[in-house]
This record gives C-alpha cells, sequence and structure tokens, in this order.
C-alpha cells in the first residue's frame, strides 16, 4: 500500500553523478516524484543547462525533493564545491552514474578520446568515491551504487576500450566492497545491458569516411 511521509520521518539523502540524460535522469525523475517522498535528491550534472530535460520531466518545476547541481566528475574542484554543499546533510547513497562510450575499431580510437574516456569513467567513479567516503566512512553508514554495464563482465566487439574501463571499475568496486563492509558501507555495482537512452548518440565514434573504417 501507498503511504505518505510521517511527520519527523527521515528522509534519504541522495546523490547522483550524471543525471542530464539516460539511467541517471531516469532515476533522479523517480526518486524525486516518490509520492511518500522519502527521497531529497541531489541531481548532478556537469552542464546545469542540461537540467531542463530533468525539470520538464517533473512537470516543469523543481519539487521540493529535488536539488540541481553542478558537477563534473573529471574537475577534482567541481566535486570539492559539490561536497561541500552537501556536507550539512546526512549523503546515504551516493550513485557515480556519469559514463560515456567509445565505439570503433581499435585503431580508429584516439589517444586523447580513450583518455577522455578513461577519466569520466575510471577515474571520474574514483574521485567521486573519494569526495564522499570520508563522511560515510565517519558515520558508520551509507550506500554507494556505482553504473556498470554487461561490458563489464564480458567483451563487446568494437566496444575494447570500453570496456577496458567497465572492467577497471569491476575490479575496482570488488576491491572496496569489501573493506567498506566494517563501515557498514555497502557497495553495489549495476551491470546494464542495452537501455534506451541517448547514450548511443552520445558516444564518441572514427569518421565513418576514414580509411581504417572502409
Amino acid at each position: 500500500p501507498r503511504w505518505a511521509a510521517l511527520p519527523g520521518m527521515e528522509r534519504s539523502t541522495v546523490l547522483i553523478t550524471g543525471c542530464s540524460s539516460g539511467i541517471g535522469l531516469g532515476l533522479a525523475a523517480r526518486l524525486a516524484a516518490d509520492a511518500a517522498r522519502r527521497f531529497k535528491v541531489y541531481a548532478t550534472m556537469r552542464d546545469l543547462a542540461k537540467g531542463e530535460r530533468l525539470l520538464e520531466r517533473l512537470g516543469g518545476s523543481c519539487p521540493d525533493t529535488l536539488e540541481l547541481l553542478q558537477l563534473d566528475v573529471t574537475d577534482p574542484c567541481s566535486l570539492a564545491a559539490a561536497a561541500q554543499h552537501v556536507q550539512g546533510q546526512q549523503l546515504d547513497v551516493l550513485v557515480c552514474n556519469a559514463g560515456v562510450g567509445l565505439m570503433g575499431p581499435l585503431e580508429t580510437c584516439s589517444e586523447q578520446a580513450m583518455k577522455t574516456l578513461f577519466d569520466v569513467n575510471v577515474f571520474g567513479a574514483v574521485r567521486t568515491i573519494q569526495a564522499f567516503l570520508p563522511a560515510m566512512k565517519s558515520r558508520r553508514a551509507g550506500r554507494i551504487i556505482v553504473s556498470s554495464s554487461i561490458g563489464g563482465l564480458q567483451g563487446l566487439p568494437f566496444n575494447a576500450v570500453y570496456c577496458a574501463s567497465k572492467f577497471a571499475v569491476e575490479g575496482l568496486c570488488e576491491s572496496l566492497a569489501i573493506v567498506l563492509r566494517p563501515f557498514n558501507i555497502h557497495l553495489t555495482l549495476v551491470e546494464c545491458g542495452p537501455v534506451h537512452t541517448s547514450f548511443l548518440a552520445n558516444l564518441q565514434r572514427p569518421d565513418p569516411e576514414g580509411s581504417e573504417m572502409r
């Protein structure tokens, strides 16, 4: 049965990275619109101008269960500012969802594109966890959810570098999960299959006219 939030009932505070589209947007909208108002959501994204899509999903206005926050997982200063912003709040759940793709034959993947992908998918997740973990550890409570992929479990053709980044996240999280248990912090890795989002449209791709592609 649906139930209303009781006066004085604790809300779960959730911070989600990568909320401008896809799974991050869908999750932020779902939690912020919860009928029982059980969640306070910090929906973060690199470019706040892209928050319009999330507000549209919620009927055009920002409910008191949602706060949009700028956060770029590749920028330590941006992460520090976001962590400072939520410092007074007890952060119950951290969702590391920001990610990018790179598709094409390996020899068409530029070094810069590969470095960008690892900077977001691997080091971005590391930086995000580093920013919010100390407060969870000192409180001895928390949950970290990391968006991975079926590509973190098996290789996928033309996705070698993307899969390599997700394999790295897999090793990171499996190792972390063990040492976080005594602190009562639970780490979950979500390995999605294909999901209908703009992820494919946002992919970095090689030039289809290039001789290597032909």
